[in-house]
């Protein structure tokens, strides 16, 4: 009989997908388990609130290239929270306060 998985081993699962597949997943997870309109950002992404995203992550959460994101650090508009070597990590706050500021942009 085989043991249950733990959270603790399902996120060390997601964490070694493809950040691709992990953007699939969690928009599968998002159709399948949080169909109530209701839900609201922090009941659904509230364990990612000190969260640091790659590079490559924060653009595909932005939903801009890398280059764009390259753009936008050189700006000034972004700054990584943490630079490890040649990687830059950015903040989950910083990321969502740019994107409802880019949001708010379009709207204009």
């Amino acid at each position: 009989m085989s043991q249950a998985m733990t959270a603790e081993d399902l996120l060390s699962e997601i964490k070694a997908m493809p950040s691709s597949e992990r953007g699939r997943f969690f928009a599968l997870l998002g159709m399948k388990l949080f169909q109530d309109e209701n839900s609201t950002h922090e009941q659904v992404f509230g364990h990612l609130t000190d969260a640091e995203f790659t590079a490559q992550e924060a653009a595909e959460y932005l939903e801009i290239s890398i280059a764009t994101l390259r753009r936008y650090v050189q700006g000034g508009k972004l700054h990584p929270c943490k630079v490890v070597g040649r990687n830059q990590l950015f903040a989950a706050r910083a990321l969502r306060a740019l994107k409802r500021s880019l949001r708010n942009v379009k709207r204009w």
